[in-house]
């Protein structure tokens, strides 16, 4: 391979990671790092930090694809979820920090503006000065610092729940997806947060379990929740199955009919309590759940 090849191949894995970060949707995230290639390929300078500019070039394709009318009708969407990964098919499960890929943090990212995404992850993930940043996203540099103050304010109320131990995590999903599957409202109580939230996300189209249709808003509350879970597992097709797998660097549930990934479901957990429950149900986002479908 020739130095070009062998240098972007080398930062390919954070740059995917980059991308993904600041999208949520790992198809996105490929075209920007494709695309910054062909710039890296035809660029007519010579550069001496590689990673500082390619990872400039990708989250400017982030921010320009951001700015587009679609990105903006997608991301105002209540029930709008990032995209889940199997991390080592998507090509990023060597990149370092799996907390910060986790789909708890994800969700944070999809909260802030694409200004805050960018700078939360130039500086604290590639370690950008303000100045740097402030070029990128056009920004003064006290406006910069500004962005960052409110990104971290974000990231910190949700932190507790994105890097429980595996143990922990492993044994409430098993434990909630005994209880969902057999409709144990008191069971699935129990497991919940009072405080907890549910997001089913179904897509443009929706989609419907039996006669229950996905819900068009978040579910807040462990009582509400229970009950709209336990109606779901009763009323389940025979020909679906759950499997656990680990989807974005944590334990979690994919749902399978005649052998294609229908939903993943990742929950948040912290002080031995499901916080968060995430339903990815929209066929469009589930290209990297049990390999590409």
């Amino acid at each position: 391979m020739t130095d070009d090849v062998q240098t972007f191949e080398r930062h390919r894995p954070e740059l995917l990671a980059l991308a993904y970060r600041m999208l949520g949707d790992m198809g996105r995230a490929e075209d920007a790092v494709q695309e910054a290639w062909l710039r890296w390929r035809g660029r007519k300078e010579e550069v001496d930090a590689p990673r500082a500019y390619l990872a400039k070039v990708v989250t400017r394709l982030c921010l320009n694809d951001l700015q587009s009318g679609r990105s903006r009708r997608e991301e105002s969407r209540s029930d709008r979820l990032p995209e889940p990964v199997d991390l080592d098919e998507g090509g990023i499960g060597r990149v370092e920090g799996l907390d910060r890929i986790s789909m708890a943090f994800l969700v944070v990212l999809q909260r802030l503006t694409p200004a805050e995404r960018a700078v939360l992850l130039l500086h604290d993930v590639f370690d950008f000065t303000h100045a740097e940043i402030a070029d990128l996203v056009k920004k003064s540099v006290a406006a910069c610092r500004q962005l960052l103050r409110r990104a971290r304010h974000s990231v910190v109320a949700e932190r507790r729940f994105f890097a429980a131990p595996q143990g922990e995590h492993r044994r409430l999903l098993q434990a909630f997806l005994r209880a969902s599957s057999a409709g144990d409202v008191r069971q699935l109580v129990d497991l919940l947060a009072a405080d907890a939230v549910l997001v089913a996300d179904g897509g443009s189209g929706g989609i419907r379990y039996g006669p229950v249709r996905n819900l068009p808003r978040p579910l807040v509350g462990q009582a509400k929740i229970a009950a709209f879970l336990a109606a779901v597992g009763r009323q389940a097709p025979a020909d679906v199955r759950q499997v656990e797998c680990e989807l974005n660097g944590q334990p979690a549930i994919v749902t399978l009919r005649d052998g294609r990934a229908i939903a993943a479901i990742l929950l948040s957990v912290a002080d031995g309590k499901i916080h968060r429950i995430f339903v990815q149900a929209d066929s469009t986002r589930l290209r990297y759940v049990l390999g590409p479908n």
